[in-house]
């Protein structure tokens, strides 16, 4: 039995044929062998085709290879994996599929990654990961944006029910943009809500809880707020893990390193999903010229990220051999992907916390925001919660980078600086440590850093 629609078809919550996977971005071998392995773990997904997308042929066929030994150690070899190298061969890729993944990273770590933090430094402001908001959000944004309009108008072509299941940074702002301008069915996806509650607890040595946890989590990605935290009994577990963690805050032992996050428990009241390495660069309180002791009382590793590309680059060199041995098992991960696919070809419920246009899911946020909220996910897709109102200090931080978010998408929609300008402008940290016109000048820099990796704006 075939669906008219061209996807797999659902009959008594068996699929009846084979799923298409298309990985873009194929070449981040390691997170695709999380999500493909995933799909090979999983009974209703094992058969489908994988197809592997990629620009770099090196890493494209380094891929290949590491996917057909999964598929023979893991799967059988039941899966059928195909090659795709290069723009030409883009629809080949995408064409007839049923979920695209896309895991990319426009202009790599050399050289956009070490502009977007070389540059500003020469303006004096300092940041950590640069990957989701600030002055490096804001361009990587801009040069990844044009890339999945591509994407877009091949997917309304050729493969136009898929669904794209974006894992590529600044979350907000490509899901944003993908769901705001291009008629395909996009959610954002990240893994941060998933060890949220796990990692409060173990940091403050609450081990001993009795599961399954109940949450609540809401707001947007990397900045979305642990709200409800209860056991398996219905106990509230906020008062306690709070408690600890501002006795944490007050004598942090050593090595400890989330305190920016700890910091938001005891000024705003709660914690948030994503990292202190990353939350410290979203506001203007912990990374200043100014107050230089503030980067050491929160031991905020600025320069993180070009840190960790420089680790991950040396050590793949080490990790392919293993890769690329045949030897390599998988275990089902916690990613999302694979579950959310199997929710959608089985119409077996499955809840997320997905990356969605607002239109009244948290109400104190703007419509057209991006919104991190819980998602129930079957074979009629992906349905939003309506969330209600948030603790409206949570909403007002939650504001600073959407504020950022919606200009760096309206600047990408228009080509205009202005919109540009305006977003770095009302960037919580980059306003903080600049003027207007340095502001601006670092923005002109930018640009003319990045011309080879950005359409024309004027």
């Amino acid at each position: 039995m075939q669906n008219p629609t061209g996807g797999p078809c659902i009959v008594a919550g068996v699929i009846k044929q084979m799923a298409k996977i298309t990985f873009m971005g194929a070449g981040s071998t390691v997170f695709a062998k999380n999500v493909i392995g995933d799909c090979m773990c999983t009974p209703s997904l094992r058969d489908s085709e994988f197809a592997l997308y990629d620009i770099d042929p090196e890493r494209l066929e380094e891929s290949a290879i590491m996917v057909n030994a999964l598929n023979k150690n893991v799967n059988e070899g039941r899966a059928r994996i195909t090659t795709h190298l290069g723009v030409l061969n883009r629809k080949d890729a995408l064409r007839g599929a049923d979920f695209v993944v896309d895991a990319i990273q426009v202009g790599l770590y050399d050289p956009c990654t070490i502009i977007d933090f070389e540059v500003p430094k020469k303006y004096g402001l300092r940041q950590t990961i640069a990957d989701t908001l600030g002055i490096g959000g804001i361009f990587r944004a801009l040069r990844t944006i044009p890339v999945l309009q591509d994407f877009a108008d091949d997917m309304a072509e050729v493969c136009p029910n898929a669904w794209f299941l974006n894992y590529t940074n600044p979350m907000a702002m490509l899901a944003g943009y993908m769901q705001r301008y291009t008629p395909i069915k996009t959610v954002g996806l990240c893994h941060s809500v998933q060890v949220c509650a796990d990692t409060l607890l173990s940091e403050v040595g609450m081990h001993d809880i009795k599961r399954p946890l109940k949450q609540k989590i809401a707001g947007i990605n990397h900045m979305a707020w642990l709200l409800e935290l209860q056991d398996a009994d219905g106990n509230d577990l906020l008062p306690e893990a709070h408690r600890r963690a501002i006795e944490i805050l007050n004598n942090p032992p050593e090595g400890f390193a989330d305190l920016v996050r700890f910091e938001y428990i005891r000024r705003l009241g709660y914690y948030c999903t994503e990292s202190s390495e990353h939350n410290a660069e979203y506001n203007n309180l912990f990374i200043k010229a100014r107050y230089p002791e503030l980067i050491e009382r929160y031991r905020i590793p600025l320069d993180e990220y070009p840190r960790r590309c420089i680790n991950q680059i040396a050590g793949w060199k080490e990790a392919k051999k293993h890769y690329l041995s045949g030897e390599i098992s998988h275990s089902r991960t916690h990613e999302y992907a694979s579950y959310i696919m199997e929710a959608m070809v089985t119409n077996n419920p499955y809840r997320i916390g997905g990356n969605v246009i607002n239109r009244g899911l948290i109400e104190n946020l703007p419509a057209e925001a991006c919104v991190e909220v819980p998602c129930l996910v079957d074979s009629t897709g992906i349905q939003p919660t309506v969330v209600g109102r948030i603790p409206t200090v949570c909403a007002a931080m939650n504001m600073t980078n959407i504020n950022v978010q919606l200009l760096t998408i309206e600047a990408a929609a228009t080509r205009r600086k202005e919109a540009v300008y305006q977003a770095a402008m009302l960037d919580p940290h980059t306003s903080s440590e600049l003027s207007i016109d340095d502001i601006v000048s670092l923005c002109d820099d930018l640009f003319e850093a990045h011309r080879d990796w950005l359409p024309e704006y004027r």
